[in-house]
């Protein structure tokens, strides 16, 4: 961390870039382009292809965007090697100025929920990710240690609140009392994020909300003026940029929205692989980011001012 609060690093990213684009760091074996399968497929040669791989999508996208998303299960999959991997891959991502949000939906109760905080988050932490997603469902005093964490050292957490899966309803629709599950996490949230403001008048304490539910996105945008929203669901779920048009406020800001099979796996995709192919893989990515940079201006205008 570097003594700056976390809403106001990305909003400071954000706008110098015009560019509100996440891109998440999700490798998978047999999507990897041939040219990483050379030291065959033991867990110790997956891990260094995940790390190569990985390296080189930051390369390519780190003038392009604000932050990375690292899925820490495809890591963790791989065993110790994998975690080596994942450390090496955050370190890349902030030598090269990107943020890192890591994706590892953690939580636990007390003293539990407290390693989790500080192991990812903390002073002494061996990932020091700028940001981890949390699931709320163990209660408000699960996440407690997740956000003190994240104000004393200038991190961030975003908290599951309507989540971008087919599934999601089954619980965040549910009612509590006379409004839905996701409504009263929200406002939690919301609460949360309302104590601990940056300049930017945002929270360190933001919230999951799916690209795939524009009605919600709407809705939540305007219940919680507050709290940053990370936005996934855009492309290979189905969201599109007029979905999460809504998420933003008038200056452009408020969200950050995730692409992750969409831009690293560009090149395997129908629309480009005559174009580019496995072997011009990382003009694939670059295409596909400044097309998503491109597509989410349009939708939003004030990203281009």
């Amino acid at each position: 961390m570097n003594g700056r609060h976390f809403a106001d690093r990305i909003s400071d990213a954000v706008r110098r870039l015009r560019s509100p684009v996440v891109v998440g760091l999700d490798p998978r074996w047999n999507q990897l382009p041939a040219s990483f399968h050379g030291s065959g497929d033991s867990l110790a040669a997956q891990a260094r292809a995940f790390e190569d791989f990985s390296k080189a999508v930051i390369d390519v996208v780190s003038p392009l965007v604000p932050a990375v998303k690292p899925q820490a299960a495809v890591f963790e999959e791989l065993g110790p090697a994998g975690m080596a991997a994942l450390a090496a891959v955050i370190d890349h991502a902030q030598s090269r100025g990107l943020l890192v949000i890591l994706d590892g939906k953690r939580n636990d109760i007390g003293s539990t929920a407290e390693a989790y905080a500080r192991g990812y988050l903390g002073r002494e932490s061996a990932w020091h990710a700028d940001a981890l997603t949390v699931s709320p469902y163990l209660g408000d005093d699960s996440l407690t240690p997740f956000v003190d964490v994240a104000a004393a050292r200038d991190a961030g957490v975003f908290v599951l609140v309507k989540t971008s899966n087919p599934g999601s309803g089954m619980l965040q629709d549910m009612l509590s009392g006379r409004q839905p599950m996701y409504r009263t996490v929200a406002m939690h949230v919301e609460r949360l994020a309302e104590q601990h403001v940056g300049v930017c008048g945002y929270g360190c304490v933001g919230a999951v909300v799916g690209a795939t539910y524009p009605h919600q996105v709407t809705e939540l945008r305007a219940a919680m003026p507050h709290t940053w929203f990370l936005v996934p669901g855009y492309g290979s779920q189905g969201g599109t940029a007029a979905d999460v048009a809504a998420a933003f406020d008038s200056r452009g800001l408020g969200a950050i929205v995730n692409n992750s099979r969409g831009i690293i796996f560009a090149h395997a995709r129908p629309e480009d692989a005559e174009r580019f192919g496995a072997a011009r893989w990382q003009e694939a990515v670059e295409a596909a980011t400044r097309a998503m940079i491109d597509d989410l201006r349009t939708a939003v205008p004030a990203l281009g001012k």
